[in-house]
């Protein structure tokens, strides 16, 4: 499983930066000045890494047994900027502590930990 979750890692990054370099770089200039060339360099190799980072995810959530909606967390992430860079962190947490504890199931544990992050105990 660990090399899953390295080849998901670099994915991740990877794609994450390059959406950072469409969204920061190309669209401003695109849009601002009328320059197209990164936009027309950059999305393409954007799309076809999105498509193996992809791969990646579906790879390392079905090793991990990860749940679909946490699959589908991960899947989205690469859709916006810097969430890439989240769900990875969130991602590589949750496998770690799987591995260390020998457990063959994740259990909306990565999830919880975004939705419930900001609630307060009733009573």
């Amino acid at each position: 499983m660990t090399g899953a979750l390295n080849r998901y890692r670099i994915m991740a990054y990877t794609v994450g930066v390059m959406l950072l370099i469409l969204c920061a770089v190309g669209l401003p200039l695109q849009y601002v000045w009328g320059n197209k060339e990164v936009v027309a360099l950059v999305g393409p190799i954007h799309g076809v890494l999105y498509i193996v980072y992809l791969m990646a995810a579906y790879d390392l959530a079905r090793r991990a047994r990860f749940t679909i909606l946490e699959m589908l967390a991960m899947i989205c992430a690469g859709f916006f900027p810097f969430l890439a860079f989240y769900m990875e962190h969130l991602v590589v947490q949750e496998v770690k502590q799987a591995l260390a504890e020998n457990r063959t199931e994740s259990s909306f544990s990565f999830l919880s930990r975004i939705f419930k992050k900001g609630r307060r105990p009733v009573g």
